[in-house]
């Protein structure tokens, strides 16, 4: 049974890592006052972004064309969560119909001109991320093996960008207007803070760390851009809910999603598990 945790642990995580960026995403905008329902649009552009920028340079830079599809993945995503923005903050728009929207913009646009550039709805990147063990702690009995062994440094880095994002929003002046603005607007208005850009910030964030975790999915287990992401926007969403709104919350709740996926999809192969 140990083996068999061991395992799949790292699976577990990886898994987990794309939702709880979705999810911390989700967290900025609506925190800031604007829901968010298209989060897997914006996970779907960021993983098309970062596909086409890694299939491009790759031969020429090698293994630095990862974090650079890394980066694009969550500039594509920054920029295409401005039209949810837009919709919702200046327009006014019913922001479920405009996060449905994205969504089915995204779903569309990507997989058009998927096969525009690459003949096929497909793009396939030649080259991934490595699993490597942590110096030291990787010895670490119990913890070692699971938490430490066979992982990414794109784990390591999400998760940092987590805590920073907690201390951010809870322990900063900036994360107190932030959350100001999705509770009392008018009274934050009142006091001079410019609640539309605060919005603006909030909703971009969204897009930047969703585009993270479509970019997170391509370069760690899937390889390939195939117009899906399997529908872990939603659940990401849905994380956000189960964790009530908090850092911490969302970190437990993808996790128990991360572990139920993954649990899904090598029980017909371990045989303690089938």
């Amino acid at each position: 049974m140990w083996n068999t945790l061991v395992s799949i642990f790292p699976y577990a995580i990886a898994y987990t890592i794309p939702m709880l960026m979705t999810s911390l995403g989700g967290l900025y905008s609506e925190r800031s006052g604007v829901t968010n329902l298209g989060l897997e649009g914006l996970m779907l552009v960021g993983y098309f972004a970062s596909a086409i920028t890694i299939k491009m340079t790759e031969a020429t830079l090698g293994v630095q064309a990862l974090p650079l599809g890394l980066l694009v993945g969550v500039v594509a995503g920054a920029i295409f969560s401005i039209l949810h923005a837009f919709a919702s903050i200046n327009l006014k728009a019913d922001q479920v119909i405009s996060g449905t929207a994205i969504n089915m913009l995204a779903a569309a646009l990507t997989v058009y001109l998927a096969r525009t550039i690459s003949g096929s709805g497909n793009v396939r990147i030649l080259m991934g991320i490595v699993r490597k063990n942590v110096p030291v702690l990787s010895r670490i009995p119990i913890i070692g093996p699971l938490f430490f062994s066979q992982s990414y440094w794109t784990t390591w880095l999400c998760l940092t960008i987590w805590a920073l994002s907690w201390i951010l929003l809870y322990k900063t002046s900036f994360g107190l207007r932030l959350r100001a603005c999705g509770e009392h607007p008018s009274a934050v208005a009142s006091a001079g803070v410019n609640v539309h850009r605060m919005r603006y910030f909030g909703v971009i964030m969204s897009g930047a760390l969703a585009g993270l975790g479509g970019s997170v999915i391509l370069i760690t287990y899937s390889g390939e851009f195939n117009g899906t992401v399997a529908g872990l926007g939603f659940l990401s969403i849905a994380a956000l809910i189960f964790g009530q709104w908090k850092p911490l919350g969302i970190l437990g709740a993808t996790f128990f999603f991360g572990i139920a996926t993954t649990i899904a999809n090598v029980s017909q192969v371990i045989p303690s598990l089938s």
